[in-house]
């Protein structure tokens, strides 16, 4: 995955130490009620599309805009489905970074999909009931996609449930 250059600059400081990052996912479907993924260059795994907003850049926009750098679909957001701080991850590199994740339902109104960039191996549309292998992350954000229920967060009390098997927090 491509990182954005605002992150080689903050890392010339701050070195291996945990980086406190914004992120954002696109669940994106078509009019047939499809589901956009990509199989990242990195991990060699499908994956809804995301990416890091640039310093300033609202979340929805980089929604949009990842979408379209990695796939070449056009999409708008229609919602917020969740937010979730998630857990510290660290690179190969040494490098640890923590994301707090948006995630927004979006639809498709133009474009057709293709590997757009560099941090795509394939990208494609799929019946939800015929995904590829996903991990829980996707899984998760893709099924409060399609449920009508309020936004997704953990409310920070010990006594709620885990996300997989609640609509909201």
């Amino acid at each position: 995955m491509a990182t954005p250059e605002f992150i080689h600059t903050l890392r010339a400081c701050a070195g291996h130490q945990l980086l406190w990052l914004p992120g954002v996912s696109a669940i994106v479907f078509d009019d047939e009620g499809r589901v956009l993924l990509g199989r990242r260059s990195d991990t060699r795994r499908w994956s809804v599309i995301g990416g890091i907003p640039d310093p300033g850049e609202q979340p929805a926009a980089c929604a949009v805009r990842e979408v379209y750098e990695e796939t070449a679909v056009r999409c708008v957001v229609e919602r917020v489905v969740l937010v979730q701080a998630l857990d510290p991850v660290t690179y190969d590199n040494g490098d640890v970074c923590q994301f707090m994740d948006i995630t927004f339902r979006c639809r498709a109104v133009g474009g057709e999909a293709r590997v757009n960039d560099d941090e795509s191996l394939e990208v494609g549309w799929f019946e939800v009931d015929a995904l590829p292998e996903l991990n829980e992350f996707g899984l998760f954000r893709i099924k409060q996609a399609l449920s009508d229920a309020p936004t997704w967060f953990d409310s920070g009390d010990p006594g709620s449930m885990d996300p997989a098997s609640t609509t909201s927090g």
